[in-house]
């Protein structure tokens, strides 16, 4: 199916809401011209449960024409089979950008100002802080992935002094980035950065993309942050880095395996800033309400929709 299908549809959009339908989404579905049918009769879907995919209708009505997913990255729904090409599917990629790049500039700031060694001291250790502690300003942080996050991220970095330089899959220029080069062409990325943020989706070319190579080509005195998926580091590769000091350490919000488990030794570990995958916990639940709302006035006008999924890309 074409990805917009652009033409007007009959009012009101019959859209089914599941597993769960709370009142905040009926009532903004409502408010977009829709009206919250059993799936059985419904021209749409919108998929309420991030992590269920256990649950989801394996065979979907003939007139479902539209999928809405609650989740900006898709890969699971990919293998697990679930994503066909039968109708039109949205993910929620970019309704997290502005927390999830928060986030990232969080991390970064987080290790290359040394807080974690800082809130740790019991004495007044300046002399052994003060030569180590670092700053954004004058550096040039390479972003992975040229989306929503690297857009949110950009002006920040460049507000503190920083130059961004973006790899993409594309090589298209990303506004504000002082350089944006393909993924295929991404040659001495990883040497000619200060510090590296991963903010790119999880597909089969990005698997692994961070190994022992790329660690070891890094700065001695770089961040790794992660706020894309676990996958894209090789965690192995990553812990050699980190036990070698060859590179200063990670921010990581995503991990491989995620949920990391309990006695990981990436927990505690001196040069690693483990979160739990909360970098967009702040805009989940709202963004994805926005992001259907959006979508449903879009689908209703003819108009193409947000965050149409390339089954072939993954993402």
């Amino acid at each position: 199916m074409e990805k917009g299908a652009e033409r007007a549809r009959p009012k009101p959009l019959r859209l089914a809401v599941a597993p769960e339908a709370d009142e905040a989404v009926v009532e903004l579905v409502h408010q977009a011209d829709a009206v919250v049918v059993d799936l059985a009769d419904a021209q749409a879907l919108a998929w309420t449960a991030w992590t269920d995919l256990a649950s989801f209708p394996r065979s979907l009505p003939a007139s479902v024409a539209w999928v809405q997913l609650p989740s900006a990255g898709i890969e699971r729904w990919v293998e697990a089979g679930i994503i066909d090409r039968a109708r039109v599917w949205t993910s929620a990629a970019g309704v997290c950008a502005v927390p999830v790049a928060e986030h990232a500039l969080t991390l970064l700031l987080t290790g290359v100002r040394l807080l974690p060694e800082s809130l740790r001291a019991a004495e007044w250790a300046r002399t052994d802080l003060l030569p180590r502690a670092g700053t954004l300003g004058g550096t040039v942080v390479g972003i992975v992935g040229g989306g929503g996050i690297a857009r949110a991220l950009i002006p920040a970095l460049t507000a503190l002094g920083a130059e961004a330089r973006v790899v993409n899959r594309s090589g298209r220029p990303v506004p504000g980035a002082a350089e944006t080069r393909p993924i295929a062409g991404i040659g001495d990325f990883w040497e000619a950065v200060d510090h590296v943020v991963l903010a790119a989706p999880d597909t089969p070319d990005t698997r692994h993309l961070v190994g022992a190579a790329e660690l070891d080509a890094m700065k001695p005195t770089a961040w790794l942050i992660n706020v894309a998926r676990g996958p894209i580091v090789d965690t192995e590769a990553l812990l050699g880095a980190l036990d070698s000091a060859g590179i200063a350490g990670a921010g990581l919000d995503v991990t491989d395996p995620e949920p990391l488990p309990a006695a990981h030794p990436l927990w505690g570990h001196p040069r690693a800033i483990v979160t739990p995958h909360i970098a967009d916990a702040a805009m989940t639940r709202r963004g994805f309400r926005q992001r259907l709302a959006d979508n449903v006035r879009r689908w209703t006008a003819g108009e193409e929709l947000i965050g149409v999924v390339d089954p072939a890309r993954g993402y």
